[in-house]
């Protein structure tokens, strides 16, 4: 059998679909971006069919790059953004409504009421989570409650919902299969980490039917085959997980301790901790990491909203780059006497604040600031949310701990050698850029390719990692301080007064 897997690889502000050959390698790329919809402040949305039709069209372009038909691919394997979620009629395969972002606050009412009432516990002990609106469960609730008719109909089994993976799967399917992983059912909300299994009383709270939700199946499995009058030939789809979990697998993290974070729109850093459910008392997230073979790997982590997307801001809303590849070059030229600090609250905080109602600002502005130090202050940003985590996960979890932790690191950002540097300065640890900087494609290739017995298992792929550069950290400790400490009070007088 081919050896060549299809990695579908459904992202927040683009798709993309990535063709691997038997050895791993990158033989064919399509990618398309797709709107964002702001309908009020603090609201993301997606429209499926846009992203549906962005993936057809990918997969198209990396068959036709890579010289294959479909019939050449052995299995497809798909990971997507997670959180964001689409509730579609079961009859007609269309969309109810948008598909709400993970970024997406809307829900933060909710959220807060159900705090009030005393109920974040009982969620976190189960699913791992926080009460924010950056899950899906919240989200649900919101469309079926708004949405006219939603409610009735889903209480009768006309409508399907799901992360974006399981709307894939269902149209790639023709409507044949409804199912997801562990990892995106994990950020649902609703999903009961340690039993594995959708939880009655929490889908009860929020009033969300169980037979709205899909089938929650291992990362490595079978999930159908892509329709033959899609792409020419029908294809399997043997491996799916939500990006961050791919990324993990991606970056070989199969062993406890290993971390890794990746750097796109947000920053996401998981910290694996085997089969130990480890309960965060610093505010982090306790995950699902992947499950193979009926055995589940779990996962510490650390969300932030806003990584990639502080540069995406200065390039598009406040106009002071022309691209992004721009900003780490200007941050190398910025006064390095000027102390200015960018906290991008967007759309509020992630960990380890959890503040949906803190908004960006930017403190220690001279009238000589300039472009270059609002790019430093972008870049830098990323490296100080990055320390909170790592702080609060050593804080966790005693295997974090010491000065011999490296992280292993991925996504967009990472191409920028001065970034990298910074992160290894401000984290005082070393920093580790793989050669292979599309992991979490690759992590999803993996699942299908194992999963189809054509590409190694664990052990094997783990020994195909290979460093491309090690950053090891330069700034003295003074310097590092006083700026851990301006950071932390730039984030303190951003925090929302209603927490």
């Amino acid at each position: 059998m081919s050896g060549h897997i299809l990695a579908i690889d459904q992202g927040t502000t683009s798709s993309r679909a990535i063709v691997f050959d038997g050895d791993m390698r990158v033989i064919g790329v399509g990618q398309q971006e797709f709107t964002q919809h702001y309908p009020a402040s603090g609201w993301v949305e997606h429209d499926p069919e846009e992203i549906w039709a962005s993936v057809v069209a990918t997969v198209k372009t990396a068959l036709k790059k890579a010289k294959l038909k479909a019939s050449d691919i052995a299995a497809i394997g798909i990971t997507n953004q997670r959180e964001t979620v689409v509730i579609w009629d079961r009859a007609t395969g269309r969309p109810i409504h948008n598909a709400i972002v993970w970024q997406d606050r809307r829900t933060a009412p909710l959220c807060g009421k159900l705090r009030k009432e005393g109920l974040e516990p009982k969620f976190s002990r189960r699913t791992g989570l926080l009460l924010d609106p950056y899950f899906s469960g919240t989200k649900i609730a919101w469309l079926l409650d708004r949405v006219p008719g939603a409610r009735r109909r889903a209480e009768k089994g006309e409508l399907l919902a799901g992360t974006i993976d399981t709307f894939l799967i269902w149209r790639l399917t023709g409507g044949r299969v409804h199912a997801t992983d562990a990892t995106n059912a994990s950020r649902t909300l609703v999903y009961n980490i340690a039993e594995n299994d959708w939880d009655d009383e929490l889908l009860g709270i929020l009033r969300i039917p169980r037979v709205l939700l899909p089938e929650v199946k291992d990362c490595a499995a079978d999930f159908g085959v892509a329709d033959a009058r899609l792409f020419g030939a029908a294809m399997p789809i043997r491996g799916v997980a939500g990006d961050q979990h791919a990324a993990t697998v991606g970056q070989a993290c199969f062993e406890p301790g290993m971390m890794k974070s990746t750097y796109g729109t947000g920053c996401f850093a998981l910290l694996n901790t085997g089969d130990r459910i480890v309960r965060s008392k610093n505010r982090l997230l306790t995950t699902i990491a992947y499950r193979l073979d009926g055995r589940t790997t779990y996962a510490l982590e650390g969300s932030i909203f806003i990584a990639g997307a502080a540069v995406q801001w200065l390039r598009d809303s406040a106009r002071m780059i022309d691209t992004a590849a721009r900003s780490g070059e200007l941050a190398a030229s910025a006064d390095p006497s000027q102390n200015v600090y960018l906290v991008p609250a967007f759309v509020g905080l992630g960990a380890p604040h959890w503040d949906a109602e803190a908004r960006g600002a930017i403190f220690g502005l001279t009238r000589n600031s300039g472009p270059a130090e609002f790019a430093r202050a972008a870049l830098e940003s990323v490296a100080f949310q990055t320390r909170d985590l790592l702080d609060a996960m050593k804080k966790d979890w005693k295997g974090a701990q010491g000065a011999d932790t490296v992280l292993r690191v991925d996504g967009g950002m990472v191409a920028s050698d001065w970034t990298m540097q910074r992160l290894a300065d401000i984290l005082d640890a070393p920093v580790d850029r793989p050669t292979v900087l599309e992991t979490t494609a690759l992590g999803a290739a993996w699942l299908a390719g194992s999963q189809a017995g054509v590409w190694p298992k664990a052990g094997d792929f783990a020994r195909t990692w290979k460093l491309d550069r090690r950053f090891e950290p330069q700034m003295d400790d003074r310097e590092r301080n006083a700026r851990i400490k301006g950071w932390r009070d730039a984030v303190r007088r951003t925090l929302s007064t209603r927490r």
